[in-house]
């Protein structure tokens, strides 16, 4: 009886704990995804306008035209639009592909050169460094952001799967715990019943 009993308590307290854990990570993922949502509505990003006839946003955020940036998905949508964007500007090239300097020979060229001697000057004879090439510094910056965004709230929507799965699991095993353990086997019962019994005869 013994044993049954320490295994009993046993299940009672692992199932608690289960309970209690599942509960919290429901509780923090539900937080953080209601944080990145309350961040991403702090930045006021919206998309374009239907009547603007953007490519980029017909192919990734159709159904947002006009609308703002609230949640995780949106700011991954936003950011496919913000690449398709920097891509047309820089004519398909990335920052890594592009030189440092605006060519001199081709200063409309966004690909330029890394070459000083092949750059174009300015007044005082220094290199002019290639804005397409910057440009893609604020591009990758902002993405990135909107992209973590994104994760996070991915995270935070997995956190609240795993906390209902620990939470189930618990619940579960509390009952598993009372259902096995929790009353006197069967034998016992009988046998204590016997016992009470009147002998006739």
């Amino acid at each position: 009886m013994i044993g049954r009993r320490f295994w009993e308590i046993g299940g009672f307290i692992a199932g608690a704990v289960l309970i209690v854990f599942g509960a919290v990570a429901i509780y923090m993922g539900v937080d953080g995804r209601n944080t990145v949502r309350d961040s991403l509505k702090e930045e006021m990003v919206f998309f374009s306008e239907a009547a603007d006839e953007d490519a980029a946003t017909d192919k990734y955020a159709s159904q947002w035209y006009g609308e703002q940036v609230k949640s995780g998905e949106q700011a991954r949508a936003f950011a496919n639009i913000m690449r398709e964007h920097q891509l047309e500007r820089t004519e398909g090239l990335t920052y890594a592909q592009m030189g440092r300097f605006i060519a001199a020979e081709d200063p409309e060229n966004p690909a330029g050169t890394s070459d000083e001697d092949a750059a174009l000057k300015d007044e005082e004879g220094n290199p002019v460094a290639n804005p397409a090439r910057n440009s893609w510094v604020t591009a990758v910056a902002i993405t990135t952001a909107l992209n973590t965004s994104y994760m996070a709230e991915q995270l935070s929507i997995f956190g609240m799967v795993v906390g209902v799965a620990l939470l189930l699991t618990g619940i579960g095993l509390v009952i598993l715990a009372f259902a096995v353990f929790g009353r006197a086997p069967a034998t016992e019962t009988r046998k204590a019943t016997a016992s009470t019994q009147p002998v006739t005869g």
